[in-house]
């Protein structure tokens, strides 16, 4: 299974060059912006991207190694978090209002019956996933139907007009298998991939690294296999998400990747099909310990670095600005010409 994602025709960046550097400014003065306008003009085709309906997608799915100890809270966080965000009161949401982002959370595998509820999409592949400790998180069934159900829901996203997206996720445990994740499709040592998670201590630290490598030989597939690590490791929010990602670059939106876990499903999507990079804004460094060992395989480099680890998509909330402000200053920024200002000899 490989993702149809084409790669942006580059036929305009001599133009788009051009058109920034044409700027009232210094050559390169505006650093990473002018690079994101330009990335953004590639993406979209044009000399004059615009940024519309922006939105963050978070998934939520419950894990059922986190049971065994791999987490420092218990597993019904994961729901209590979910209505949180349907309350308006988490960290998200407060970072996406404040970045004028809509938001949309997916029950993606949470155990936990929500019911029918504003704002929630139910897209439940089941009551969380099995134990990786002793045998596949999911079947080849499940992990398909959770691709499949994270490519809908951004199909819907991007027919309603949204352009640009955010990427955040919930699930106690999901550090865990981010790290597993990462280790096989990196190749990696486990030790560098595994982190404290939501706050672990040192012995707590110790036993999350001892359980993760007693589930390793349980998986007798390839290790560049991204399908098969997937259904074996995986989350259910993380298998949406990589669908969910593969959609949205084919829809040929602008992804805000933002840390450990979200970026583990980008690893799957970009194994599947290279070409998802070129649609990717990696909005900061976790603190996560294997976020920096993703970020150098994937040979990038983020916009923000402020000790962040919550997830919940709240590191592409707060970049979001700084890519809107790379849209507006190519659209509304002087040119040397219209300006009337002398341009350098």
């Amino acid at each position: 299974m490989r993702s149809n994602i084409e790669t942006p025709d580059t036929g305009l960046a001599a133009a788009l060059q051009a058109r920034i550097d044409g700027k009232t400014k210094p050559p390169g003065s505006l650093g990473r912006l002018e690079a994101l306008a330009l990335q953004l003009g590639l993406i979209q085709n044009t000399l004059e991207p615009r940024l519309t309906r922006p939105h963050i997608l978070v998934c939520a799915g419950d894990h059922g190694a986190a049971r065994a100890g791999v987490s420092a809270y218990p597993q019904d966080v994961t729901w209590q978090m979910v209505e949180n965000f349907l309350a308006g009161g988490a960290a998200i949401n407060v970072l996406a209002r404040a970045a004028g982002m809509a938001l949309t959370v997916v029950d993606a595998g949470v155990n936990h019956d929500f019911g029918a509820r504003p704002g929630l999409i139910d897209a439940k592949v089941a009551p969380g996933t099995a134990n990786y400790l002793e045998g596949p998180a999911m079947s080849a069934a499940q992990r398909d139907a959770a691709l499949a159900h994270g490519e809908k829901i951004v199909r819907a996203l991007a027919d309603d007009g949204c352009n640009v997206l955010g990427f955040g996720e919930m699930g106690i445990g999901n550090t865990a298998s981010a790290s597993l994740i990462t280790h096989c499709l990196t190749g990696a040592p486990l030790a560098v991939c595994v982190g404290r998670g939501t706050g672990l201590d040192d012995a707590g630290l110790e036993r999350k690294r001892a359980l993760l490598s007693q589930a390793l030989p349980r998986f007798t597939g390839a290790h560049d296999d991204a399908l098969a690590v997937l259904a074996h490791f995986g989350g259910f929010e993380i298998a949406m998400l990589a669908g969910a990602m593969q959609a949205a670059a084919r829809r040929r939106m602008l992804l805000l990747i933002d840390g450990f876990i979200v970026t583990a499903a980008l690893l799957v999507a970009a194994r599947l099909s290279p070409a998802i990079l070129d649609y990717c804004v990696f909005a900061h460094r976790s603190d996560e310990a294997g976020h920096a060992v993703q970020l150098e395989h994937l040979g990038a480099e983020p916009l923000l670095q402020l000790g962040m680890r919550l997830g919940e998509g709240t590191g592409a909330a707060l970049a979001y600005p700084l890519v809107a402000s790379a849209a507006a200053f190519l659209d509304e920024m002087a040119s040397f010409e219209s300006a009337g200002v002398s341009n350098r000899e």
